[in-house]
């Protein structure tokens, strides 16, 4: 198969530069000014739309196996490649968890029937994703997991946590840690400020989340073991990330769009503007947004978490946690950081794009000849409501919601195969 884009403007990096892009079978060919269209299969005028390496996202959930009624491996991957993502990876909140190899081979075998795009599963840290208790045998899940992560569940003792540091540093794997002190909690379900008081809300204490970042980047100091960070939502977790890299810990951490474009004087009493963590503070949001700027915050992934609509209709206090992203991610960022100014645009493609690539060792950073064809085409005029019954994704519950934004994928190719077009 021999596809060829003309007249795009090519991402390099720091910049963009228009060229054709000449796709043969499942790598780049050539890159130039003018590449003849004799003997491509397929040729698509890009017109000044922005060609960019596939987006990566690095936090979502595909609930499958086990929990397909939400969302499936082929649903989801769907909603992403439409999204211009040609990898994602999948957290463990999974039935059969996967704690072994022969549970991780459950999902791997869905995965090689039904995805459109590649997809990458964490593995957990603990044997039945608890939190605690016994540790799973990394070196049998080494050659299978992207890494280790018990999302959904804070690692909950310190020695557990040191000890799978330990292993996952001599396999030279990456720990993703969801970062919660179960005894902080007490029973809240929205951030503990303003709107919870004034409603009558529980509400959930920063330090859940940061007590524990403290303490594992001590850990990830002491052990040399590669630590992210899942969905950041604090200004505290910021300044302890900041800190820790300063001091030349081997940390790095996500964060999400709603967290960067939300914050909890947005909240309504409605289940699509509940997720753990929940929505912060405007001080929190202005925290992670100057450790975007700054690089503190490496990476942005949308922890999509698609649940029923019966599930998301129990207002803030009875509804699940979670909300859909990927189909949404980047044009809400896009609007709202690269349009105002805050950031531009190559750093937001950086985020998205390049960075997750680098630090999962994934490949494909660069658009150049001889690379892995793992591309999306971008149409940043495209102005767009947001409207979730057109989602292709299963889950439809979004804070965004109704909201106009600009930028939408146009095509996508993964390793030389068109998933997904709309030109």
């Amino acid at each position: 198969m021999t596809i060829l884009i003309k007249n795009a403007l090519v991402y390099s990096g720091d910049s963009f530069q228009q060229n054709d892009v000449l796709i043969k079978d499942t790598k780049i060919d050539a890159i130039g000014t003018s590449i003849s269209q004799d003997g491509a299969d397929s040729v698509f005028f890009a017109d000044g739309r922005y060609l960019i390496p596939g987006f990566v996202d690095v936090h979502v959930h595909l609930r499958e196996p086990g929990f397909s009624y939400k969302e499936t491996i082929k649903t989801g991957t769907m909603a992403a490649a439409s999204a211009g993502y040609t990898a994602v990876c999948p957290m463990p909140n999974l039935n059969p968890a996967p704690d072994c190899a022969e549970n991780m081979q459950v999902q791997l075998d869905i995965i090689e029937k039904d995805a459109v795009i590649k997809v990458y599963p964490f593995a957990t840290i603990t044997k039945g994703r608890t939190g605690g208790g016994e540790l799973v045998d990394f070196e049998s899940l080494k050659g299978m997991a992207v890494g280790f992560s018990d999302d959904g569940c804070g690692v909950q003792r310190g020695e557990d946590m040191e000890r799978a540091m330990r292993e996952c540093a001599r396999l030279g794997k990456i720990i993703s840690a969801h970062c919660e002190v179960n005894e902080l909690l007490r029973g809240g379900y929205i951030h503990d400020g303003e709107y919870a008081r004034l409603h009558g809300h529980n509400g959930i204490c920063s330090e859940s989340e940061w007590a524990q970042i403290e303490r594992d980047c001590f850990l990830a100091e002491k052990t040399g073991c590669r630590y992210h960070v899942c969905h950041i939502s604090t200004k505290e977790s910021v300044e302890i990330i900041r800190q820790a890299k300063k001091r030349g810990v081997k940390v790095t951490c996500e964060t999400a769009p709603h967290y960067l474009t939300l914050c909890d004087e947005d909240l309504q009493e409605d289940g699509r503007f509940k997720m753990n963590p929940p929505l912060r503070s405007r001080e929190d949001r202005q925290a992670l947004l100057e450790g975007v700027l700054d690089g503190t915050v490496d990476v942005i992934a949308t922890d999509h978490a698609p649940h029923s609509a019966e599930e998301k209709a129990r207002g803030l206090k009875g509804s699940a946690m979670g909300i859909v992203g990927l189909e949404t991610a980047f044009p809400v960022l896009y609007t709202k950081l690269v349009k105002t100014g805050i950031i531009s645009r190559e750093k937001l493609i950086y985020m998205m794009s390049v960075k997750p690539r680098e630090l999962f060792a994934l490949g494909g950073e660069k658009i150049k000849v001889g690379e892995k064809a793992d591309l999306a085409l971008l149409d940043l005029d495209k102005k767009w409501i947001v409207n979730p019954e057109e989602f292709i994704s299963m889950g439809k519950s979004t804070p965004f919601e109704g909201w106009e934004v600009y930028g939408k994928n146009k095509l996508t190719i993964c390793e030389g195969v068109i998933v997904y077009e709309a030109l």
